[in-house]
């Protein structure tokens, strides 16, 4: 994929109030801890991770994902009917049906011919809509579209620590550990041809993107829900960690290599990269898979843990207000998502 007319003029974010700590999630896991003689510590030690941020208890996540898009359409000064397209991409999910994208684009008031919808690509969510709406201006269906989600962890992991606390076996321990990373944030992207009268002067030129895919492995990370009795169902997740970062870093390894030769880059030409926020581990193996400086990446996971979909945007916006990304870095965003998928694209800042 290739690009030649269109540019990412708005990374506005909205991070979630409460902030919480590993520590306090460890506390809440004492009998657990206890039992298999696990010394407190060791969620940080394993991840990285020292806090993250959860909505308040009802929040509703259209409300987190228009705050960000209020902002998004304030920084830039665009038209509202400007909008051709405004697509949710959030893993959360106000409701299976309508798309959640519709309560948000009624509260932006949008044009009555501005497409609405939602797209589901687990944590790739973000980048799959950049792409969605990249190929509408591309082709020149639209001018301008706007890409939001908004993701929670306090729920699931709520419902994975009293998991953790009534089966307590290593196992479940292991499988359950991925979903304690979960933090929450919201994100709004506006995309353009660069024709627009905008307010602000950001306007990072989108050049091209790389997706490989390896869907063999797509039971190693699951979300959903599950029979817990006669019309009763629960919510759960659980993740096959020392693999799918395994199979996940073999398949960024090829994508990498087909990103560069597509872009014609070398590896020493990406002045920056934005990962997908998991924790210490995974960017360790990550990076030096794709023999990429550490100096290169920002991370952001220590403090804001794993947010899905929200993590890589939220991220480069959080970069590029403290002048790690300046203007005309070639970036390049990483992201790998249970499926397995893998994404890469290539910007000019």
């Amino acid at each position: 994929m290739k690009y030649s007319r269109v540019f990412i003029n708005s990374l506005a974010y909205e991070l979630a109030p409460v902030v919480v700590s590993s520590s306090e999630l460890e506390s809440r896991l004492a009998p657990l801890y206890q039992k298999f003689r696990i010394p407190m510590g060791q969620l940080a030690a394993l991840t990285g991770i020292n806090e993250r941020r959860w909505w308040p208890k009802g929040h509703k996540l259209s409300d987190g994902a228009i705050a960000a898009a209020k902002k998004s359409i304030n920084e830039t000064g665009i038209n509202i009917e400007q909008l051709g397209a405004v697509v949710y991409t959030g893993v959360c999910r106000d409701q299976h049906e309508p798309a959640t994208a519709c309560r948000i684009a009624a509260e932006l008031g949008v044009s009555k011919d501005t497409a609405i919808y939602d797209i589901s690509n687990a944590c790739l969510g973000v980048m799959s809509g950049i792409l969605d709406i990249a190929n509408r201006i591309e082709l020149g269906q639209i001018k301008a579209g706007m890409v939001v989600s908004c993701e929670s962890a306090r729920d699931i992991v709520d419902i994975t620590i009293n998991h953790m606390l009534t089966e307590q076996t290593m196992q479940n321990f292991a499988q359950s550990l991925a979903t304690l990373t979960g933090g929450s944030g919201a994100i709004a992207v506006i995309l353009t041809d660069g024709t627009l009268p905008l307010h602000n002067d950001r306007q990072h030129q989108l050049l091209g993107a790389s997706h490989l895919s390896a869907p063999e492995h797509h039971e190693l990370c699951q979300w959903g829900l599950q029979e817990a009795g006669q019309h009763l169902y629960r919510e759960f997740m659980r993740t096959d960690a020392v693999a799918l970062l395994k199979e996940g870093v073999e398949l960024a390894k090829h994508t990498w290599d087909h990103f560069l030769a597509q872009r014609d880059w070398l590896v020493e030409q990406v002045d920056k990269v934005i990962c997908h926020q998991v924790g210490s581990s995974n960017r360790k193996q990550v990076l030096n898979a794709l023999n990429i400086d550490t100096q290169k990446e920002f991370p952001t996971y220590q403090k804001l843990g794993n947010m899905g979909t929200v993590s890589l945007p939220v991220t480069a916006a959080i970069a590029h207000d403290q002048g790690f990304l300046k203007k005309g870095d070639q970036v390049s965003f990483l992201g790998i998502g249970s499926g397995l998928n893998c994404m890469m694209l290539g910007l000019k800042w």
